[in-house]
């Protein structure tokens, strides 16, 4: 099986490797052969699990090819991971009033791509620097290292979604540019080691998920919007 590996990933593999190659030819010097066989092992296992937290598979999308007005209002999944909570929350940045708020929180065994939940125009994108609090607090979305960006429909719905840096994570990457049209299902960002993806949805929007479950970024439906 061929595993495809992510952009964000390739420097960080590369110099990976070369470091520990490098410590690998240092500890032969130093230590004895079982020691540099444990360290060997260790910096192998390390790097397979490198390898696997950026990898990033081919799914068969949500396909929004041809317009549907149904489609158009169905919300998928922006991460791979786990809900960990659903609940009604006032919304203070852009949106500014009460929404339904889904947290997803991406593992470092999750693929940590992030896609665009709907289609339409970006009008909002803000980088806000911030601390590495565990992702799974709630307090986390106020406090960490994180990314908001808004989506317009044709509609004229406004959706919400907001990258969140976890205590593992130091970086987050966005591509998502104000102005641009977007699909969905198209990467918008990426986040390194462990973190969490809050979509910010209307009250009256019918939410097809519970607390709990797995899901899948691009092609799990979270929800449909009125």
């Amino acid at each position: 099986m061929i595993i495809i590996i992510h952009r964000e990933g390739i420097p960080f593999l590369i110099y990976a490797f070369v470091i520990m190659l490098l410590v690998i030819f240092i500890s032969i010097f130093l230590f004895s052969k079982s020691i540099n066989l444990f360290i060997s092992i260790f910096f192998i296992v390390l790097y397979v699990f490198f390898i696997f937290f950026f990898r990033n598979p081919k799914i068969n999308f949500y396909d929004n090819t041809s317009y549907n007005e149904n489609k158009e209002k169905e919300i998928v999944s922006p991460a791979d991971g786990k809900i960990v909570d659903i609940k009604k929350i006032f919304e203070n940045e852009f949106i500014r009033k009460d929404c339904i708020c889904i947290s997803i929180f991406m593992s470092p065994f999750n693929v940590h791509v992030n896609r665009f939940p709907i289609s339409g125009k970006i009008i909002y994108v803000k980088y806000h620097p911030g601390k590495y609090i565990i992702a799974w607090f709630q307090k986390a979305s106020l406090n960490n290292e994180r990314t908001t960006t808004v989506i317009e429909t044709k509609k004229k719905q406004k959706i919400l979604f907001r990258q969140i840096a976890g205590f593992l994570a130091r970086r987050i990457s966005i591509y998502a540019k104000k102005g641009s049209l977007v699909r969905k299902g198209e990467e918008f960002g990426f986040i390194k080691f462990g973190s969490r993806v809050d979509v910010y949805l209307p009250l009256k929007s019918t939410i097809l998920i519970k607390k709990g479950e797995k899901v899948i970024g691009g092609k799990t439906k979270i929800s449909i919007i009125p």
